[in-house]
């Protein structure tokens, strides 16, 4: 069962309102690619930060603190409990526990970054860092091409290692959080995406991925299932190809984004194989108390 409809009934059990919590879904001018929640999902119980921002806008893990915590400001008003549903360890990690101060880097670093990204691929990011920030090498995310790009541009334009700012303190927040996560077999979370892929590839990803092509540059372009569809048009790989890759790396992705919640020691673990979305509210509304 996945996080949205399970969040979907959560929420619906509490009276409450969900807030996104996905790097991606958040941009108007992508759905497919992004798998966005659909109409109907959508229209069961209210959501925020969903299609609410421009790829031309910068989003990134600070700007979605900030907004959060503002929303939830407003939000608290009126609701006794807001559901935060999402895959962006890092968003979630920056409301519940805040983020270090990092300078602010300039714009023509980070596009400079991209472009030679967009160019170079994963693996020009593992030289630069290698030559710029072996700190990071040795001990960052270094399948993760957008932390890549993001201790690179720290490196570049403060001369330090991103890791060096990471202070370890905890912001404490002035509402109660409870962290849920969903777990599925490995075999049956693979099946599940591979599936997802190519309902995604029958609902039109070429074609929105087409419309996007001018954007290609943009950070928020800088991900699965539209770099790998770039490459196709370009001729590098043929189209099947090209869907074989968007599976394997969002399964890369999936593995990486699941290492990364098991090393977060507040949240409490649900089996989501052999449950369906209103028996797991209960249990988490149960445990929660």
């Amino acid at each position: 069962m996945g996080k949205t409809a399970v969040a979907i009934e959560v929420a619906k059990k509490l009276g409450a309102v969900i807030l996104s919590a996905d790097s991606r879904q958040c941009y108007k001018e992508l759905n497919i690619g992004v798998a966005r929640p659909s109409t109907s999902e959508l229209a069961e119980v209210p959501h925020f930060f969903i299609a609410s921002h421009s790829i031309h806008e910068k989003i990134d893990a600070a700007f979605y603190e900030k907004f959060a915590l503002d929303l939830l400001q407003k939000l608290f008003k009126e609701h006794g409990t807001v559901v935060v549903t999402g895959g962006t360890g890092l968003y979630i990690k920056a409301l519940v526990e805040g983020l270090d101060e990092i300078p602010e880097i300039p714009i023509e670093t980070r596009e400079a970054i991209i472009k030679n990204y967009a160019g170079g691929g994963i693996e020009w990011l593992r030289q630069q860092l290698n030559l710029k920030d072996p700190q990071f090498a040795s001990q960052g995310e270094m399948q993760n091409p957008q932390r890549m790009m993001r201790a690179l541009e720290v490196a570049e334009a403060t001369g330090r290692s991103v890791i060096s700012f990471r202070s370890g303190a905890k912001v404490k927040r002035d509402f109660e959080i409870f962290q849920a996560g969903l777990e599925l077999p490995r075999e049956h979370l693979n099946l599940r995406i591979n599936q997802r892929v190519d309902a995604m590839i029958d609902a039109g990803l070429e074609k929105e991925a087409t419309e996007l092509l001018d954007y290609r540059s943009l950070n928020a372009l800088q991900t699965v299932g539209y770099k790998e569809m770039f490459d196709f048009f370009d001729g590098k790989i043929s189209g099947p190809e090209a869907h074989a890759l968007i599976k394997q790396n969002t399964r890369r992705y999936a593995k990486r984004q699941m290492t990364w919640f098991k090393k977060q020691r507040e949240i409490i673990w649900f089996d989501a194989f052999q449950n369906n979305a209103e028996t797991l509210a209960e249990s988490i509304l149960t445990v929660a108390g």
